[in-house]
């Protein structure tokens, strides 16, 4: 039986990972297309998606343009995950003292807005000065931005339009190429919300991060009948970007998000109109 290699990865490496795929999911791109569209080999591309080894940071940007997402928080878990690899976060967590615990705050579960930065600043202590940058980048890759990504060349065409997107993943059916920010919305624990638009399928879809095991988000329309859910289900999932299914959402259409935080908060809402 063929061992997951996912298992037996470092955790930095594990989330750098699963960011990289998540990001070769938005693009589209077979592993062949995606060394025809960058400097690197479809087999070295087939090693940095699977953990078995670290890309360098020109890769990590590269996936970022082709996916149309910022590329400051991949580039955040990249650092942590070189410091690993290299032996940087050992060798620094030696020679500096142990930070001190900060006293208003669980590292695992946030209770409020401060927690989630405290969290970041936390584990980057863990490499002591030398990551302190990975946080400023981790902080200001979190901001919202209300004007649509910059479109990657040869964007491939949308897999669906309007209804035909009903309940479908943003990733796949190609939507998720240049989307529009209609809002965004940081929650009382931490998370960062946001409620995206495609024009270019008719779909509208919501994703958050910074989230914690148990998080739930929902998406509904005046026009939509169940809500569109999305759950972080694991420690992995925390770490990234995740979506809940599209609905259909014509102009002048009324979108709404609603957070469920699994503990220390209540139920949230934001809405935008398109």
């Amino acid at each position: 039986m063929t061992r997951d290699p996912q298992h037996a990865l470092p955790p930095e490496r594990a989330r750098l990972a699963a960011a990289l795929r998540e990001l070769r999911t938005g693009t589209g791109l077979s592993l062949a297309a995606l060394a025809t569209k960058t400097t690197f080999s479809k087999s070295s591309w087939e090693r940095y998606l699977n953990g078995k080894a670290l890309p360098p940071s020109r890769a990590v940007r590269e996936l970022c343009r082709l996916a149309g997402e910022p590329e400051g928080r991949c580039l955040a878990l990249w650092e942590l995950a070189e410091s690993d690899w290299s032996g940087r976060a050992a060798a620094q967590a030696t020679d500096a003292p142990p930070p001190p615990a900060p006293a208003d705050a669980d590292v695992g579960h946030p209770p409020g807005g401060k927690g989630a930065v405290m969290a970041i600043l936390a584990s980057v202590c863990a490499i002591a000065a030398g990551g302190l940058s990975v946080a400023l980048v981790l902080l200001a890759g979190h901001t919202g931005d209300a004007r649509p990504s910059a479109p990657p060349s040869s964007a491939p065409a949308p897999r669906c339009r309007g209804a035909t997107c009903e309940g479908k993943d943003p990733l796949p059916m190609k939507c998720g190429m240049h989307p529009l920010t209609l809002a965004s919305h940081r929650t009382s624990t931490g998370a960062r919300l946001e409620l995206r638009y495609s024009s270019e399928c008719g779909a509208g879809w919501a994703r958050m991060w910074s989230t914690r095991i148990g998080d739930r988000l929902e998406l509904t329309t005046a026009d939509a009948g169940r809500p569109h859910t999305a759950e972080i289900t694991d420690g992995l999932a925390a770490q990234s970007y995740i979506y809940t299914p599209m609905t259909e959402a014509r102009r002048g259409t009324t979108v709404r998000a609603c957070f469920r935080p699994v503990t220390g908060g209540s139920r949230e809402c934001f809405e935008a109109r398109v």
